[in-house]
């Protein structure tokens, strides 16, 4: 997301720049001036110089998933710290560093078992809005504005908690590997961390946006010999195939419920399922689709606020395994960082996840872009 560059620091050290609003679901982003408190103990502001956008964001703007409003959005996004609050060791002004929508505090017993990265200080599944103090740094025509996931990266400016910035290398450059702070891990770890995909097996993917195109990639890359990718929008479908995919399903223009399609392609089922769409109806499709005995089926979209996932667990019976995971289960302080370093040294090559740029101002427009189908996952580059 280009930035503006029309931010101006005021004697209090409050900062007023620009930044697109969320007053409202169903509503589009207003282009705000808003101010932008200095960071407090163990917080860092950030100047954003790239952002992604994600699906996610999307369904808030939808009203499908439920956070406080009026916020400043966005979760995936690269920028430079512009200023320190007390107490903070890991960071310095002037660092690169990813937004980390799953914090690592590095203390909690999650952080500090081996396995799973879901800090105790997360905001996902309660979002607050607010820092980990119970306030916000943002303001807009006088009245306070919500932080997301404590990130919120559609801004010039931002304020976040030490735990949920992660240092990266100075080469990096900003505009590539921003997406590295939620569709790269999230799709990549879902492979291989959570799901563990083995060379020589069959895989299906439930949608090819963003993150499902990294599922591919990852699935290829583990050396699955069969990758079936189901969308309703054909238009992704020669990308999907350049990345990895072998075949290629459209539910609507099916006789038969996908999963059965999927049994009926592959004799007894895929090996490994993943769900990047965010459908309950798409994550039973998924499961079903798995092989009895041993499938695995990982859910990655989140659901709309509110909703049950029902299923018959004969579904699970024969050994099926339904798992999900955050972030692809990185501790993400850790493992992002590694993941920037890898894409520096072109193991790793995400650049073809990226398919628009545009300006900050033109944020509706990416949205826009979004819901017809031409996915992206970056929007702009350095100011």
């Amino acid at each position: 997301m280009e930035q503006v560059s029309l931010a101006t620091k005021t004697p209090s050290n409050v900062i007023t720049c620009k930044a697109a609003v969320a007053w409202t679901a169903n509503a589009p982003l207003s282009i705000e001036e808003v101010q932008v408190d200095p960071p407090k103990a163990g917080e860092v502001r950030i100047k954003i110089t790239s952002a992604g956008i994600c699906g996610t964001d999307n369904h808030i703007l939808e009203g499908k998933n439920k956070v406080p409003l009026p916020a400043i959005l966005g979760h995936e996004g690269a920028g430079i710290v512009e200023s320190v609050g007390q107490g903070v060791t890991t960071l310095k002004p002037g660092d690169k560093v990813l937004m980390l929508p799953l914090p690592e505090c590095r203390e909690c017993v999650y952080c500090l078992h081996p396995k799973g990265n879901f800090c105790k200080k997360e905001n996902i599944l309660s979002p607050t809005g607010l820092m980990l103090d119970g306030t916000s740094r943002f303001t807009c025509r006088g009245k306070k504005i919500y932080h997301l996931y404590g990130t919120s990266t559609f801004t010039e400016y931002t304020v976040a908690d030490e735990i949920a910035l992660a240092k990266i290398d100075d080469a990096a450059p900003m505009d590539k590997v921003c997406v590295l702070g939620c569709e790269v891990p999230t799709g990549f770890g879902a492979v291989f961390n959570t799901a563990q995909v083995t060379p020589g097996s069959t895989c299906v993917v439930f949608g090819l946006g963003g993150i499902g195109s990294a599922i591919v990639m990852a699935c290829k890359a583990s050396g699955a010999s069969r990758i079936i990718g189901v969308d309703i929008n054909e238009q992704k479908f020669p990308r999907a195939r350049a990345l990895g995919v072998t075949d290629c399903l459209n539910p609507n223009k099916l006789k038969k419920p996908v999963q059965e399609v999927v049994m009926e392609m592959t004799g007894i089922g895929a090996d490994f399922a993943f769900e990047a769409i965010g459908l309950i109806e798409t994550m039973v499709a998924a499961l079903k689709s798995c092989v009895m005995s041993y499938g695995v089926c990982v859910i990655i979209g989140v659901a709309p606020s509110g909703s049950q996932l029902s299923f018959d667990p004969a579904e699970l019976l024969p050994g099926r395994t339904l798992k999900s995971s955050v972030m692809g289960g990185y501790k993400t302080r850790d493992g992002i960082p590694k993941l920037v370093t890898d894409y520096l040294q072109k193991k790793i090559n995400t650049d073809v996840l990226i398919t628009h740029k545009l300006p900050f101002e033109k944020v509706n427009e990416a949205f826009k872009l979004l819901r017809e189908g031409n996915w992206l996952e970056n929007q702009g580059g350095n100011p």
